[in-house]
This record gives C-alpha cells, sequence and structure tokens, in this order.
C-alpha cells in the first residue's frame, strides 16, 4: 500500500564556496524533510532568490563579495521575511556578525568547523539538520526597519529608548540584609533579536540587577555582552567568578557555563556539570537560586525559546513570592519556553514584547517604593 509522501521544505543555501554549497546541499538532501531548491553565491543572489523561489529557510553564510550575508539577512527580515540559519565561523569576528545577524532577526545560527572540509562539515551534520528543519516551521515576521537599518548603517549607534516613566528612585540602605530587586531573563532561539527589543529600555540607574541566561555557545557571549552594551544604557557585562551581584548593572551568563547566585549575592559559574536536562547554560538553576536569594524581589521574564527550561525556575520565583512574566506567542519566534512556564501554572502576566519593559519597570519600582518605605 503506497503511503504519502512527505512534504519536504525549500531551502535555499548561500554561501560564497561552490565547494561549501556542495558539502550542504548534499547534507541536506540527504534529509527526508529537506530539499535544496537553489544556490547563491553571494547577498545579491540571496536576496534575489529568497523572492523568487520562497523558500522555507535559507542557509546564510556571512563574509561574501558584493553583498555580505549581513546585509542581505537585513534587506530579506525587512522585505521579504523568511526563516534564516546562518552557517559561518564563530571566531570573533564570526561571532560578531552572527550576532548582529541574529538580531536582525536570523532564527538560528551553526558555527562552521575551523578547517571546513567535507569531514569536519560532517561533525555538524546532526545540528544543522535539526536546525534547519526547526526553522523551517517558523512563522517569521519582518524585523523592525528601524533597528534594521541602525544594524546595518552604524553598529555603534544607538535606537532612541521607548518612553519611560518618572525618574527611578535609588535603592538605599546598607548591610548584608539589603536586596533590590533581581530581574532573570531567559531566552533561547530567537533570543538575541527579542533581547535588542528590550534593552534600550533600560537606564543606568536601574534600581536593579538584570541577568540575561540566553542558551549560546561560549565562543559568543562575551561578543554578545559588548554590543548590546551598544543599544543601552545600562551597564552591561558577561558575568566573573564570584562577582557580587549589583543594582544597575545588566549581566549575561557565560555561555557553556551555568550560573548560580549565592545567599549573599555572589555569582557563582560552574562548566564542569556538562549539560543539565539538556541545557548549558540552564536557565532552571539561575531562576532557583535568584529564588531562594531574592524571594519576593525576584522577577523572571520567559521570553522566546524552544523547549521547556525555564519552567521549574519560573516556579520557584513565583511560589517565592516572586512575579514571573511571559512572552505572548503572537510575539514569539519560538513559543515553547514561554508555553511551557505557563502550563507550570509559573506565570502571573503574558504580554506581547513590546509591553514587557514596562512592566518589569513598573514591577521594579513597586518593589522599591516598598523597599523605601520599610526601611524607614
Amino acid at each position: 500500500m503506497a503511503t504519502a509522501q512527505t512534504k519536504k521544505f525549500k531551502v535555499l543555501v548561500v554561501d560564497d564556496s561552490s565547494f561549501m554549497r556542495k558539502v550542504l546541499e548534499n547534507i541536506l538532501n540527504a534529509d527526508e524533510q529537506l530539499t535544496v531548491v537553489g544556490q547563491a553565491k553571494d547577498g545579491r543572489e540571496a536576496v534575489a532568490l529568497a523572492e523568487s523561489l520562497k523558500p522555507d529557510v535559507i542557509t546564510m553564510d556571512i563574509n561574501m563579495p558584493h553583498v555580505d550575508g549581513l546585509q542581505a539577512t537585513g534587506q530579506i527580515m525587512t522585505t521579504n521575511p523568511r526563516p534564516i540559519v546562518i552557517v559561518s565561523s564563530e571566531s570573533r569576528e564570526g561571532a560578531a556578525s552572527t550576532l548582529k545577524a541574529l538580531e536582525l532577526g536570523a532564527i538560528e545560527f551553526v558555527a562552521k568547523p575551523s578547517s571546513g572540509v567535507d569531514l569536519d562539515m560532517q561533525s555538524i551534520k546532526d545540528e544543522l539538520l535539526r536546525k534547519v528543519r526547526m526553522a523551517a516551521k517558523v512563522r517569521v515576521v519582518r524585523t523592525a526597519s528601524r533597528l534594521a537599518a541602525t544594524l546595518q548603517a552604524s553598529p555603534s549607534a544607538t535606537p532612541s529608548a521607548p518612553a519611560r516613566v518618572a525618574p527611578r528612585p535609588a535603592p538605599s540602605g546598607n548591610g548584608l540584609d539589603q536586596r533590590f530587586p533581581v530581574v532573570v531573563m531567559a531566552a533561547s532561539t530567537g533570543g538575541p533579536a527579542t533581547v535588542m527589543r528590550l534593552a534600550p529600555g533600560f537606564t543606568k540607574d536601574f534600581p536593579a540587577a538584570v541577568i540575561l541566561v540566553q542558551h549560546m555557545p561560549a565562543a559568543f557571549t562575551s561578543q554578545y555582552a559588548t554590543q548590546l552594551a551598544e543599544f543601552t544604557e545600562i551597564r552591561v557585562k558577561e558575568v566573573e567568578p564570584n562577582e557580587t551581584l549589583q543594582p544597575g548593572t545588566f549581566y549575561i551568563c557565560p555561555g557553556g557555563q551555568h550560573l548560580r547566585v549565592t545567599p549573599t549575592g555572589r555569582m557563582q559559574l560552574d562548566g564542569g556539570s556538562g549539560r543539565v536536562n539538556g541545557y548549558l547554560p540552564n536557565i532552571d538553576i539561575t531562576m532557583e537560586s535568584v529564588a531562594a536569594y531574592a524571594g519576593g524581589m525576584g522577577i523572571g521574564v520567559i521570553l522566546t525559546g524552544m523547549g521547556n527550561d525555564g519552567a521549574a525556575g519560573s516556579k520557584a520565583i513565583k511560589t517565592a513570592g516572586g512575579t514571573v512574566i511571559a512572552q505572548d506567542e503572537a510575539s514569539c519566534v519560538i513559543f515553547g519556553m514561554p508555553s511551557e512556564a505557563i502550563k507550570a501554572g509559573a506565570v502571573q502576566q503574558v504580554l506581547p514584547l513590546d509591553d514587557i519593559y514596562s512592566a518589569i519597570e513598573k514591577r521594579v519600582l513597586a518593589l522599591t517604593r516598598n523597599s523605601l518605605v520599610g526601611a524607614r
């Protein structure tokens, strides 16, 4: 008895190396869910073929002649949005460009092995196929043209921040018992572009500590902190071992390490445990430690991402008297993580991305005022 043929997702491969295009084509065509419908040797061809072939997903190199992958990603995501998976070097320069592409709306990335030969490419085959299949199913939205133009034309420029409420009172008081709000933002697939939308809201006198745990390899998070700092007034830095948590700082968990906040407010890093429940870094670990440290002054924010990381941590924050906000399905690239936190009964507010900063700020200001009143 004949079975219905599996629908295949159409893939456009973009790379300036004919050898690499062939390697990628062979890997992708061997998968029963994928078929390569076109190849482009530079960004100019990629933009044209994205329009004419209407692929379900695009694999995009970064360093190409004429129009590079960053420019092509920005143009495609503002005029003809398609899911894009960046396939590029994980060198420092490659990381910087890949992160900008993710900020422009690319869905995921796969780091090419250093040599890029066929045998080494086979080592990333499973990761490549998994991410391309996932991206092909994503419903993409047009990237805000203002952000795209800013990232392409002037990487150091700062987008204008959204309207904010009145000046924030700074935390006061001394001693080990002093507490301030701690915001833990959790993100995975689609996170860089999402966080870029939120970052301009934070100011240098923001009276809370902000911790971002983004599923990202170790080679990328230092550069991520550098680039994110260009778009916000708050101090941004990658966490250092045993650093003391302070308000007015936006901390990024280093890739490849789990982050815990100790009862005395120090941040401990652990890379030796490997993946926990499939994740490295593991968001639940950070959230559970923040729940224990901050209690009712903890705020969890679950953003776009695949899987269920953050659900248990959100529940811990809520149980400790804190607040949990989840991004809504309509504004998520992948609704997995927010959905799982909601199903766990851990979420008090489900909001569109553009409303999340205001909700964070409102809660932080309420907690800070209450803390000041209680200290009198």
